[in-house]
């Protein structure tokens, strides 16, 4: 018998207040009752993280362990421990139990006895509205607090201020840094007195060696644009400036996509809560005057280069250091050309791309080359797409994900029916009902879409006979009329057919993309990126293929 013990607390204070000490108390003195030993190695802590996710450094490894059957038994003072989600309490015991590690609670010893399992899912839902609970009353006095003027919205001061450590969240307590808020003024002057735009300021910042708020040697246009679109240097502190939501669109095409990540935006004005008022340091007029210029230059932006056509203008990636490549004309010569080359103030960096310029005439008639004879050759397609059949297109721990979502939204619904029992023997009161329930049928919903999206990608390998043969039909069609292609048309053709174009020093990859259905070929690849974010949408419209030979 291997025993391993796992204590977690959720915020730094409550392991300050001897919390997981109280609970590798109650655990050894448990385990020496019954006689078992245990091992400084053995104990997993988590000090300071909420239960509401599993992203938990011991937790991690407590995993790993036990997936390597490290461990045999795992022991907890209670299931809340282990996660406050319920199906995140569900999902690590079927894991541990599949891996031969039997767990237990020093509070109530659980068996597979129908009566242990049902009060182990009552703990679950019960420790899952607890948190749901904390976390509303914790935002609703953080509202509160906000409305009141007694709390800042900001955890770290902006660039200019200083606050006091003991307080750091108290608007008394906020003060102008002697070092930078002069700096911060200077930054507002000469934007609005000297001609030029952020990136002329950002390198003008850059060689006077002044470090930027985060303590790096270059300053960018991006960190410019924070500073002199915040109304917090007129004095004024809102909160509700900045709103999270999914990120739309892939960040890099040439590398994987990551899982939906949350980007930033500016709320309207209408939607800013006035929090308190600290010491300026620019009037309201000069900030007005840095807005105008500031949507004056973003009118005025030239990001697009009209002098020249390129065939695969937007469509080449740098595959050196995996950037996109703009077009750009030298002595009358048009060049696709990495971003990484550019001035590390732009780009970021401090050392340049090392590859070289890409000839576009040269890579625009071998990519159009290659596409035609792509199109003259569709059992090439069809041999990529039986690859696909054979297990290249889902990868397994896709399909693996199905049993699981399965038996999550069987034990939400098991939570819906428990919460109406509850609500019918007046447990609970009708608004809370209410609550709770629209909170599990969103949860099911999101689990349905899931289950969907894995039926549809097995759905759509069972029908690459049919799409084999609209394929065949559209290469046919199309390459009627290849040889007499016009610019627009070939352009409007590699936008339908081609998803990338990656240089490599010499090598060129051109990565595909293949309308499954005649309605498809109306739409353009690139407007269907968002769809990265859930690999395998229903009627999900084209392939993607590389060619090994491309």
């Amino acid at each position: 018998m291997r025993l391993a013990l796992y204590v977690r607390v959720s915020t730094p204070r409550q392991a300050q207040n001897q919390g997981l000490d109280q609970q590798l108390v109650r655990l050894r003195a448990y385990a020496a009752e019954q006689q078992w030993s245990i091992a400084e190695a053995d104990i997993f802590c988590d000090d300071g993280y909420s239960g509401a996710t599993l992203a938990r450094p011991a937790l991690a490894r407590l995993r790993d362990q036990i997936a390597r059957a490290t461990y045999t038994h795992l022991l907890l003072t209670a299931p809340d421990r282990l996660a406050r989600n319920y199906v995140h309490q569900v999902l690590l015991l079927e894991e541990w139990t599949q891996a031969g590690c039997a767990v237990m609670f020093v509070e109530r010893a659980m068996t597979h006895d129908p009566h242990d399992q049902l009060v182990l899912q009552i703990r679950g839902a019960v420790a899952e509205y607890e948190r749901s609970l904390i976390a509303e009353r914790m935002w609703r006095g953080r509202q509160a607090k906000l409305r009141a003027g007694v709390l800042l919205p900001w955890s770290r001061p902006p660039y200019g201020y200083l606050v006091d450590p003991d307080t750091p969240r108290d608007p008394r307590g906020v003060q102008l840094n002697p070092m930078t808020a002069p700096l911060v003024a200077e930054i507002f002057t000469r934007y609005t007195t000297e001609p030029g735009r952020l990136l002329g300021l950002a390198k003008a910042l850059t060689q006077l060696d002044v470090p930027s708020p985060y303590g790096k040697a270059r300053w960018n246009a991006s960190t410019l644009h924070g500073i002199l679109s915040n109304p917090v240097y007129t004095g004024v502190v809102y909160a509700g400036r900045m709103r999270t939501r999914a990120v739309s669109t892939r960040q890099s095409p040439t590398r994987p996509v990551p899982p939906p990540a949350r980007s930033t935006r500016i709320t309207p004005p209408s939607d800013w809560t006035l929090v308190a008022h600290i010491p300026a340091i620019v009037t309201q007029e000069v900030f007005d005057q840095v807005q105008a210029k500031l949507a004056q230059n973003q009118r005025w932006a030239t990001r697009h280069n009209t002098a020249y056509e390129y065939l695969l203008r937007a469509l080449v990636s740098c595959g050196v250091c995996q950037r996109a490549c703009m077009g750009c004309a030298r002595k009358h010569l048009r060049y696709y050309v990495c971003l990484g080359k550019g001035n590390p103030i732009v780009v970021a960096r401090d050392t340049k791309c090392r590859s070289r310029y890409i000839p576009a005439a040269q890579l625009d008639t071998l990519v159009w080359q290659d596409l035609c004879t792509l199109l003259l050759q569709p059992e090439v397609i069809q041999e990529a797409l039986y690859r696909a059949q054979a297990g290249d297109w889902l990868p397994q721990e896709v399909l693996a994900r199905r049993p699981g979502l399965r038996n999550a939204h069987a034990h939400l619904s098991q939570q819906v029916e428990r919460l109406t029992m509850a609500y019918l023997d007046q447990v609970i009161p009708l608004e809370e009902y209410r609550r709770r329930r629209h909170d599990i049928e969103q949860r099911q919903h999101s689990f349905d879409t899931q289950i969907r999206h894995l039926e549809a990608q097995a759905a759509q390998q069972a029908n690459l006979a049919a799409i084999s043969t609209s394929i065949e039909d559209f290469c046919r069609r199309v390459r009627m009329g290849v040889d007499q292609a016009t610019f627009a048309q070939k352009r409007q053709l590699i936008e339908l057919l081609v998803d990338r174009v990656v240089v490599t020093e010499e090598d060129v990859e051109i990565r595909y993309v293949i309308p499954t259905s005649p309605e498809s070929e109306q739409i353009k690849f690139y407007q269907l990126r968002l769809d990265y974010f859930n690999v395998g949408l229903p009627g999900l419209p084209f392939i993607n293929l590389l060619f090994p030979n491309s």
